[in-house]
């Protein structure tokens, strides 16, 4: 498959975006390979950097979760977060009828950080984890970010 990649610089780290036909199925701080920026990418660079100025609430582009059934539901459930808002692993795992611990996995692997906001996915207990460079320092700024962090208080 062909895939067109971006990466661009966030207050939050250099991102990376990446399309195949016509959807954005992956992103995140690792660095991926592929072909130059397309209209898309450039569009989700545009949403991405309004988001990191405070001047976006909610991502506006065609996405595809490449991956399992539950990696997918999951995903739906965090696009359903709204910003400033979080949710507990045991909140999805209720929606979903499975496990907490295959719900923290789940997030683990959402392929589109950010733009599907597994950051605001906590624990009962505290934090939890996340995936990205940076780990839970990463997520905290993220939800700092979002007005969120009186959440983690």
């Amino acid at each position: 498959m062909d895939h067109a990649v971006h990466a661009f610089d966030t207050p939050f780290g250099r991102f990376h975006l990446c399309e195949a036909e016509g959807a954005i199925t992956r992103a995140g701080w690792r660095a991926m390979a592929g072909r130059g920026a397309t209209g898309l990418l450039r569009e989700a660079e545009a949403q991405v950097l309004a988001y990191c100025a405070g001047e976006l609430e909610g991502f506006d582009l065609p996405l595809r979760v490449e991956a399992g059934a539950l990696v997918q539901a999951v995903c739906d459930q965090l696009r359903a977060i709204p910003l400033g808002e979080t949710r507990t692993y045991g909140d999805l795992a209720t929606a979903l009828d499975r496990p907490a611990q295959a719900i923290g996995q789940a997030c683990g692997q959402n392929p589109i950080p950010l733009i599907i906001p597994c950051h605001r996915v906590l624990a009962a207990n505290g934090l939890g984890g996340f995936s990205a460079p940076g780990g839970v320092e990463t997520k905290v700024a993220l939800l700092r970010h979002e007005r969120a962090a009186g959440l983690l208080i």
